[in-house]
């Protein structure tokens, strides 16, 4: 398990702040979270008002101060901002390990590697509520080819552009969604905004 720097390597001042009203933030971030997965390719605003770490998006720093805490792995890439983790010890207590296997959340800044989908845990037959959440931080919701979205949540088909995903991304998606009812849900940020993929959705061009 990854150690966190001590809180004596930087003063009082140094530390950002959490959300200024810690209830009312997270409780808004929640809603547009839950929103997002049971909208698939649709785009929501996070909550605002909070510091953000280097590395880190707005959207990505509300998701994390309101979805992990003590009781929930969270797994960073390596060579992550020190202040993120401090950042996380002091608003969140979460614990951060080294393996995304062994994470209920796995968050990817923009511009660094994730971890393939089949990487990270899928949760098991009997509790696949207990899967992973992939938090993928992304450059673009209007750029990149134009995806059509299909399954629960979507009365049609829901168009959505991403642009700064892993390479092999879809392909590995398309792997995730041959598991369920186990596999993945991902959580897209960019910005102060968000949108989800729950395992359910179908992506075609």
């Amino acid at each position: 398990m990854q150690q966190y720097p001590s809180m004596h390597s930087a003063s009082a001042q140094a530390l950002l702040p959490g959300f200024g009203d810690p209830v009312c933030g997270a409780q808004e971030t929640f809603r547009a979270a839950l929103q997002a997965l049971a909208h698939p390719g649709r785009i929501f605003d996070a909550a605002s008002g909070h510091g953000v770490p280097p590395g880190l998006s707005p959207a990505m720093t509300a998701l994390l101060l309101t979805l992990v805490d003590g009781d929930t792995p969270l797994w960073l890439p390596p060579g992550t901002h020190p202040s993120v983790m401090q950042f996380l010890r002091f608003h969140c207590a979460c614990p951060l390990v080294e393996q995304a296997a062994d994470a209920r959340f796995v968050a990817v800044p923009a511009g660094f590697q994730a971890p393939a989908l089949g990487e990270c845990q899928p949760g098991d037959a009997a509790y696949p509520d207990q899967s992973a959440t992939l938090l993928l931080d992304i450059t673009s919701f209007s750029a990149g080819e134009t995806l059509q979205l299909s399954g629960p949540g979507i009365a049609t088909t829901q168009p959505l552009a991403l642009a700064g995903l892993p390479a092999g991304f879809w392909v590995q998606w398309r792997a995730n969604q041959r598991r369920f009812p186990l596999g993945v849900d991902v959580l897209f940020t960019h910005g102060h905004q968000l949108c989800g993929l729950p395992r359910t959705t179908h992506v075609e061009p």
